[in-house]
């Protein structure tokens, strides 16, 4: 965790972490926004930024000081579960990661909108425990998105 040590055991967080959500139908250039918002991160970031996507189509522009990690080397990552188990294992490895983008949940592991709220508590959990920012493009508006509340994510667009 990255802050201010202020005495022997005691320790103040720099920010806040949070899951952040691109939302919009499909072509309406979530993955170009994804892009955009993790070159501009990893301007201002004192630690590392991630790049999650199912294939390497369409990252020529990413700022080569970010990870992209592309899943479809990972074929036996299949469900919800394993997908967290995944994202806890960067984290756990790599305790200098600030922020993770993960461009369209819904081509990853099983997630669906049904299941994407479920999701979203456990990726807050992750977000909170190990202060990463958490920004994910979403094929659908928000109003669309069954058991969302405003507590799980902030909505970009």
């Amino acid at each position: 965790m990255r802050g201010e040590t202020v005495s022997n055991n005691t320790y103040i967080k720099e920010r806040f972490a949070m899951v952040n959500l691109v939302t919009g139908p499909r072509g309406s250039g979530k993955t170009q926004q994804m892009i955009d918002l993790a070159n501009e991160k990893v301007k201002t970031s004192n630690g590392n930024v991630v790049f999650i996507k199912k294939s390497h189509k369409d990252t020529y522009t990413v700022d080569f000081n970010i990870r992209v990690i592309r899943m479809a080397d990972y074929p036996d990552i299949l469900t919800l579960e394993e997908f967290v188990g995944f994202l806890y294992g960067m984290a756990a490895g790599n305790h200098d990661i600030e922020a993770v983008f993960i461009d369209s949940i819904l081509k990853q592991a099983n997630i669906t909108l049904e299941s994407l709220a479920a999701f979203l508590k456990k990726l807050n959990k992750i977000s909170t425990e190990n202060n990463i920012d958490f920004y994910l493009s979403v094929s659908a508006e928000k109003k669309d998105i069954p058991g969302i509340d405003s507590n799980d994510c902030n909505v970009i667009s």
